[in-house]
């Protein structure tokens, strides 16, 4: 089965930088949006053969989140549950026969660090949420999880280590869930190679490639033998960030 993910950076936006026909070409199995920005009605988007499940956050042109899906989950869940992280549509799990899919867009912990103590108890409580499917079934968790883990995932990590989305406590989580049952699915595959999935729209980051990758699919460890593939489309435009996929036999 093939996996997307693709933080869109507003997909009324994306529609009109090619995004249907992007989404027809990669011809996933399940395709995962971050950062909607959108509300339920803005947008008349369907594409046959897929159902789509959506979280909309309750600030207007806020975050959001969405799964296109060829294959009927058994359940849909929205959000953790718990009411302090749960108005920002940042959540959706997928309960599937053989496994979960997860996706979700991290909250940034913004300039000045200022909502990093607030994205510490989230990290504590999504880690919470993985680990009690986990014991269920494995979990295929995917999304822009807002932190480059190590200094091979960005560009210039000597002057960003105290800026959000590199700090020592954002990978610190990271650390702690790649040690407690799941792994990085293109680390695992490229221990070595040096691809970003985001870049800033500032300084023709792009352009130059000083990038970011922020964007993962992380698996449950004992889905490694069936992992196939893990890639990072940099090909694609559309957005300040660019799809991510991975490849698994389930």
């Amino acid at each position: 089965m093939k996996f997307i993910s693709w933080n869109v950076n507003g997909l009324r936006a994306c529609v009109g930088k090619g995004f249907c026909e992007i989404f027809e070409s990669l011809n996933a199995d399940f395709f995962c949006l971050q950062e909607t920005k959108m509300q339920e009605g803005q947008l008349d988007i369907s594409f046959p053969g897929y159902e789509s499940y959506w979280n909309y956050a309750d600030k207007k042109g806020y975050s959001g989140t969405a799964v296109f899906t060829k294959h009927k989950p058994l359940s849909v869940t929205y959000g953790l549950g718990i009411d302090e992280h749960d108005h920002e549509g940042r959540v959706i799990t997928l309960e599937m026969e053989s496994f979960y899919l997860v996706t979700v867009y991290t909250p940034n912990s913004q300039d000045g660090l200022r909502r990093l103590d607030y994205r510490m108890r989230w990290e504590d409580d999504f880690q919470a949420h993985l680990h009690k499917l986990d014991e269920i079934k494995p979990v295929i968790v995917c999304g822009d999880l807002n932190v480059a883990h190590q200094e091979i995932d960005l560009k210039n990590p000597k002057t960003n280590r105290k800026n959000a989305g590199f700090t020592d406590e954002e990978r610190a989580k990271m650390t702690q869930l790649l040690e407690n049952g799941f792994m990085d699915s293109f680390r695992t595959l490229y221990p070595e190679q040096i691809t970003y999935s985001w870049w800033s729209y500032r300084f023709r980051a792009r352009e130059k490639n000083a990038g970011w990758r922020i964007d993962y699919f992380l698996l449950s460890n004992r889905l490694r033998d069936q992992l196939s593939d893990a890639k990072i489309h940099t090909e694609i435009y559309g957005s300040d960030h660019c799809p991510v996929e991975v490849d698994v036999n389930i």
